[in-house]
């Protein structure tokens, strides 16, 4: 187990927190500062928000002696990516009073607001809660959002395994009551009652030594990027029956420059889990052998994919079936053909209909050419739709009626998103991008500001080489941690500083294969110049199906 003599800062900070406290309710009241006092930056994340600022503007506030632009991030819990028009009408004024009124739809199948001012911070928070929202763990180290297989087409019985979302969430809660006390002013429990009711034996007082990602995949589609995250879950259905899942565990992505002790990863596949009963047992379990061995001295190496690389798969096994009380059976045939979202309208087996839009880099806004936030609002306020978040950053229009999607289709073409949707290139439909500039302070480089840029200027190339229609993923990070998932991309760009980056190939286009290093630290051009010559190669000696990333492995462009 981890060594506690030797415990990181934030281990201190944690422990010390009086159940995530701190001193956030000081920390709020003092206005002349934008910002939190320090440990309370720390605590903040597992009440769903991280403290930023405006990095375009550091340079001129330093200049002038002033602080820099302080805001707040806040990132909604919303397992398997699930709300309703009223949440979304709500979601769309608070996001226009409060943050830069840019809706982000993120990776993990959650919305994130940005630019909050620390005034208008419980503001945001209590304007959710009133809208059935909530932003507890959605970021800190505990489970964060649980991501689910997002097209209702995917499976007759996709209900039954989203549902599984929604209890892996509440599974993974903190017991802490600090959120409805510091945000919703709920009166603070008594020290009896508080040592009771906050007892919790899974995160105790320490909870996990970093974030905690969890995802149900429901093949053949692999959306969620299973094998990616922290703890996975594959669907196995016969005959329209759920037999269970295949149990994941290990995968990451981040890794550090420069720190080769630091990798990305994907997990392993340790058994298959028949009940409900035991898949909760099994999450549960494998969460706190994380708890107990997972490395609390430097966070760098802290995810659970370095704690199963120490403790080895057979050894991590042995651990958890010795926790659950049984053993894992052995896994079960699953086969995935795509990771794709499904754009346009389709019909679920019920004979509702969902219509898909591509939102570019997950950024719902208005701008010249498509009107983003004012169909959807319009589309909300009819109420005859609801809302669903993919893993890749769109938004499914759900849950139509026949006798509605008339209705639905006409505020679609009415704001031009069904026009944008077909017209987007296959490339530029499978592409991610995470924040990056200007607000994360970790980034190095551009992400989700230039992929698009990027992406217009790499479609001449591809129609050169007849390659318009291959669905190529691109994934783009501003640094190698890897939110976007870039080391599972066919291409990735992994950001090294500004206007540069690391160019990986090799990923395949299930989700299966972590892409390598091809050119080390290149730019914009470069990076063209390299893309042209290989798409010349592809477009000539690909096998008939072969995939770029297939390819790229094959002729051995990366090991």
């Amino acid at each position: 187990m981890s060594d506690t003599n030797k415990l990181s800062g934030t281990e201190h900070i944690k422990m010390k927190s009086d159940g995530l406290r701190g001193t956030l309710k000081e920390s709020l009241k003092d206005q002349l500062t934008g910002a939190l006092r320090e440990d309370d930056q720390a605590l903040v994340k597992f009440h769903g928000m991280y403290q930023q600022d405006d990095r375009d503007r550091r340079e001129e506030r330093s200049a002038k002696k002033l602080e820099w632009l302080y805001s707040y991030m806040v990132r909604l819990r919303i397992p398997g990516g699930f709300i309703t028009s009223e949440q979304w009408e709500a979601l769309h004024h608070i996001a226009g009073r409060h943050s830069t009124g840019v809706i982000k739809i993120t990776t993990r199948q959650t919305i994130q607001l940005h630019g909050i001012l620390k005034s208008h911070v419980k503001p945001t928070l209590q304007g959710f809660n009133t809208a059935g929202l909530d932003s507890i763990s959605a970021c800190g180290d505990v489970n964060r959002n649980v991501i689910c297989g997002a097209h209702p087409e995917f499976s007759p019985i996709h209900e039954e395994i989203f549902a599984y979302a929604g209890k892996l969430s509440k599974l993974g809660l903190p017991r802490t009551r600090a959120y409805y006390e510091i945000w919703l002013d709920e009166k603070p429990l008594t020290p009896q009652v508080k040592a009771e009711q906050e007892k919790d034996p899974l995160y105790q007082d320490r909870y996990l030594p970093r974030k905690f990602k969890i995802a149900i995949a429901i093949p053949p589609n692999n959306d969620v990027d299973v094998f990616a995250n922290d703890l996975g879950l594959i669907a196995i259905v016969e005959n329209n029956k759920l037999k269970g899942f295949n149990l994941v565990v290990g995968g990451g992505q981040g890794a550090t420059h420069g720190n080769p002790n630091t990798y990305p990863r994907l997990g392993d596949v340790l058994g298959f889990l028949d009940s409900e009963e035991k898949v909760l047992k099994a999450v549960y379990e494998v969460i706190t052998i994380q708890r107990d061995y997972g490395n609390r001295s430097d966070r760098k190496l802290s995810r659970i994919k370095y704690t199963i690389e120490r403790m080895g798969v057979e050894n991590f096994k042995k651990e958890l079936e010795k926790r659950c009380g049984f053993e894992l059976l052995p896994e079960q045939p699953y086969k995935f053909d795509s990771r794709s979202d499904l754009f346009g309208w389709h019909k679920n087996h019920e004979g509702k209909w969902y219509y898909t839009a591509f939102v570019e880099a997950g950024r719902v806004l208005d701008d010249e050419n498509v009107a983003f936030k004012t169909a959807f609002l319009e589309i909300a306020k009819t109420r005859k739709a609801n809302f669903r978040f993919t893993c890749n950053q769109n938004l499914i229009l759900s849950d139509i009626e026949e006798k509605d999607k008339k209705e639905i289709d006409a505020i679609l073409r009415k704001y031009n998103i069904i026009d944008h949707t077909d017209k987007a290139g296959a490339v530029r439909k499978d592409s991610i991008a995470c924040v990056a500039y200007n607000t994360c302070p970790l980034a190095l480089a551009e992400a989700q500001r230039y992929l698009p840029t990027l992406i217009t200027k790499m479609e001449p190339l591809l129609s050169k080489y007849g390659l318009e229609d291959d669905n190529i993923s691109v994934r783009m990070t501003g640094c190698p941690n890897g939110c976007g998932r870039p080391y599972v991309a066919e291409i990735g760009f992994i950001g090294t500083g500004y206007g540069r980056y690391n160019l990986h190939l090799g990923g395949d286009r299930i989700g299966a294969r972590l892409n390598k290093i091809y050119k080390e630290n290149v730019d914009e051009e470069a990076i063209l110049q390299e893309l042209d010559s290989l798409f010349n190669v592809y477009s000539k000696e690909k096998n008939k199906k072969e995939t770029f990333g297939d390819f790229a492995k094959r002729v051995k462009w990366v090991d």
